[in-house]
Formats: structure tokens, C-alpha cells, sequence
């Protein structure tokens, strides 16, 4: 719990929430909102409202919905106390909900596939364009054309704006419209997808709520949002869902997908051998930033092979050939569980993953001045998002000459990281699409 409680006096709203002890949210499904991982719900909406019940002293129940008027229907039916669906705020809807204050902002835009034709406005599309049905997108399609006709848009309830968005990369649509935080996440699994005009921009995302006879529980939300900003929640929340895919190759993309399918099945088995308990999946990540899984890879220093180990670290971890897959998964994948090991246990992940990836390319000694760096600077050293940000001070001499390790390209090992996390949650939707299939 990042926040202490919030203690209402006087029998107004959030009083009563208080008493019933449960803060009642809907949501929709989605990567950007709230899905079942691996270790029970996540989505960014899901972890913010998890802090913002943990601030009031309450249960979060959360209820997901298939459509966003299902979910507006039962806010206004008063059986849910806030929904979250990461949408803009709809100022036509002023007159049924509240909003709390914007927490992000986003831009719209024109989606459609490589080779398709990018026009300079919407009503030059020859080919309707596909929303879902009640979103902010569906809302913009209306004020600029109009009533939805089937020739130039029209909604679905039948999709969700991810599904959308991969028909049209799988050209089974042309256009769609989406926010610049679903886009983000989903041009890494399909590059080619392609962003067109910018519709509407900086929007403001926010939480509705039922309108009540008083204002305490938007007055609770404005302050924990301005607790949950001096704490860096939205810096680790961001970092943590789209720090690392804001950055955009389509080459690079692309080449990786290919290579999942043509390249990885050879090695699969060996990264799910020597994983550990490590997730495979991100040593198999880890390996394509190295050597793009080419077991003879030869850097300029020296490293080689699929894991790229130095002379040092082969003879450390017994590979006697570098150049030998299994072996070099073998000894990249328990150097890397032992550099993890060696992290601070306090260190909870993924930020405890994130500092290894670091130290695997930079060292455990660069890593530690960076978090010195870190701590001396007001920021925590615990955290991945605050480490980061003084990774490429270890560059410039006012601050590498305070540290006990010197110069180290600090750059690089952040873009290592980031690079990796791309890859590991391509790969991991990949890898989860095929075993499901």
C-alpha cells in the first residue's frame, strides 16, 4: 500500500462507501485496462484503482464489462461506484456522470495497414471506418460525419478496439480509430500497422463517477491523485505498461516476429532446459538482443555466441564453446539467475529483472553506482523507472568521477533493457496466442 488512508468525517458519500468496507468498479477487458496475468489481475487501470482502494481503507471488487454502455447502465442504475475504462472524458455525457480529475492524456488517430492509402481527412475514405460501439472514437465519428451509415463508419459490440485493430493489420478491415495508448501496445505485435492523422489530441483520460448529492468521493480522488504523483505511481504505472513501447521500428519489429517463427523452434527447448526459474521466455528475449539468435555472433569486445559471454564469464560458468548454443543458453541463462540473485532482496520485480537485464550488460558495479547516483539525487534506488533515468550519467565525467566504478555507456544498458522488454512481451503474446490456438 503506497498511500495512508483516507478517513471522511460527516455522513456524506464517501462515508457511506467507507461503511459498506467494498469500492465497486467497472471496466472493460483489455491490455490497457485490466486482464488476468499470470500472478491474478493487472492492467495499469486495475493497479491505479487497486492504490486508490488501498487509500480509502476499502475492498476493491472490480467487475469487468464486454461493452462500455453495459458498464455505463449499471454506473447510472447506482450499482457501481466508478467506471475505469482508460477512455477520454465524453462531455455529452456531463449531464449522466461526474468525472474525477484527468490522470493522463491521449491522442486519437486514424489506424490502417501498410499499403493502405493515407488520406488528409476522413471523409476521403472510401472505406468505413470501425469503432466500437459506445467509445470516445465512436463519439468523434459522429460529430464529424455523422450518423453511422455502414458506408463511410459504424460501431461494433461485437469487437473490442484490440480485436480492431488486429483485423485491420490482418486486412481484414481498412480503417480503424484508436488512442495512442493501445496503439503503442499493439504495433509491437502487429508493425504493420500504421498511424495516420492525429484526430484529436491531448485528451484527457479520468474515472466517471454517479453523480451524488456531494462532492467527497471526486474530492478523495483529487487527492490521491496528488499523492499518488508525489509518490511516482503514474511514473512507475507508466514505465511499467508503455515506458518501453513508446519507441516505435518497424523493421526491427517485423524481423523479430519473423524470426519467433522461422529462427526460435530450433532453441526452444534448450531456453525452456536451462530457464530455470526463470520465465524462458525472457532469456529467449534476452538472447535476440545479443546475438539475434545466431549462434556464431561476434562482437567488436569479444563476446560471443548466442548469449554473447565474455571469455570470463564462459570460463566462470563452464562453456567450453562459446559458439555452441545449448551451452551458451546454458551459461548466459544461470550467470543471468545469479546476477538476479545478487540484487537487493527488498527489490521487488519486475523492477528486480529490470536492474539484472542492466547488470547482464553493464555490470553489477556500473548498476550500483547508478543506484548511488539514484539515491543521492532525491530518487529510489529500488526503483527501475528513477535508476534509469541516471544510467546515462554514468557517461559524463561531473558524475562518473563520484562514483566508485567510473565511466560505463549507461545509455546502452538502458536501451538494452527497454529493447528487451519489447521483445519479451511480443514474445510472450506470441508464444501464449500458439498454445492457445
Amino acid at each position: 500500500m503506497l498511500f495512508s488512508c483516507y478517513s471522511p468525517s460527516g455522513q456524506n458519500a464517501l462515508a457511506e462507501l467507507s461503511e459498506r468496507g467494498v469500492l465497486k468498479v467497472g471496466t472493460l477487458y483489455g491490455s490497457t485496462t485490466y486482464y488476468n496475468g499470470p500472478a491474478g489481475p493487472m492492467g495499469f487501470e486495475y493497479e491505479l484503482l487497486e492504490n486508490f482502494a488501498d487509500y480509502l481503507g476499502v475492498e476493491l471488487q472490480v467487475y469487468p464489462f464486454f461493452s462500455y454502455q453495459s458498464a455505463r447502465q449499471h454506473l447510472i442504475e447506482g450499482e457501481l461506484d466508478i467506471i475505469a475504462t482508460g477512455d477520454v472524458i465524453d462531455y455529452n455525457d456531463t449531464s449522466l456522470f461526474d468525472y474525477g480529475p484527468a490522470y493522463q492524456r491521449v491522442d486519437q488517430h486514424l489506424v490502417f495497414r501498410n499499403g493502405t492509402a493515407n488520406p488528409d481527412t476522413l471523409e476521403e475514405i472510401d472505406a468505413p471506418m470501425v469503432v466500437v460501439s459506445g467509445s470516445s472514437q465512436a463519439a468523434l465519428l459522429q460529430s464529424r460525419l455523422g450518423a453511422p451509415d455502414q458506408q463511410r463508419w459504424y460501431a461494433t459490440d461485437d469487437k473490442d478496439a484490440e480485436e480492431l485493430l488486429q483485423r485491420v493489420a490482418d486486412g481484414e478491415l481498412d480503417y480503424t480509430l484508436a488512442d495512442s495508448n493501445r496503439i503503442a501496445l499493439q504495433r509491437r505485435r502487429f508493425p504493420q500497422l500504421l498511424v495516420g492523422k492525429t484526430l484529436r489530441a491531448d485528451e484527457p483520460v479520468a474515472w466517471a463517477v454517479r453523480p451524488q448529492r456531494d462532492d467527497s468521493i471526486r474530492a478523495a480522488m483529487v487527492a490521491f491523485f496528488g499523492q499518488a504523483r508525489e509518490a511516482g505511481l503514474f511514473s512507475i504505472l507508466e514505465d511499467k505498461y508503455f515506458g518501453h513501447v513508446r519507441q516505435f521500428d518497424f523493421v526491427d519489429t517485423r524481423a523479430f516476429i519473423s524470426a519467433i517463427n522461422s529462427v526460435l523452434p530450433a532453441y526452444r527447448p534448450w531456453f525452456k532446459e536451462y530457464a530455470g526459474d526463470l520465465d524462458w521466455r525472457l532469456v529467449a528475449a534476452m538472447s535476440y538482443q545479443e546475438s539475434h539468435w545466431k549462434p556464431n555472433a561476434t562482437s567488436p569486445t569479444g563476446v560471443r555466441g548466442m548469449m554473447m559471454l565474455t571469455r570470463d564469464t564462459a570460463k566462470d560458468w563452464d562453456v567450453a564453446n562459446r559458439t555452441d548454443p545449448q551451452e551458451s543458453i546454458r551459461g548466459g541463462a544461470q550467470y543471468f539467475a545469479s546476477l538476479k540473485s545478487r540484487i537487493p532482496a527488498r527489490i521487488d520485480d519486475p523492477d528486480r529483472t529490470w536492474m539484472a537485464l542492466a547488470a547482464y550488460n553493464i555490470g553489477l558495479g556500473h548498476l550500483e553506482d547508478a543506484r548511488v547516483l539514484t539515491q543521492r539525487q532525491g530518487g529510489n534506488p529500488d526503483l527501475w523507472v528513477d535508476v534509469k533515468r541516471r544510467l546515462p550519467q554514468l557517461r559524463q565525467k561531473k558524475y562518473y568521477r563520484q562514483t566508485k566504478f567510473g565511466f560505463a555507456r549507461g545509455d546502452e544498458a538502458r536501451q538494452y533493457v527497454e529493447n528487451i522488454r519489447r521483445y519479451y512481451d511480443t514474445l510472450v503474446w506470441m508464444d501464449e496466442n500458439r498454445t492457445s490456438s
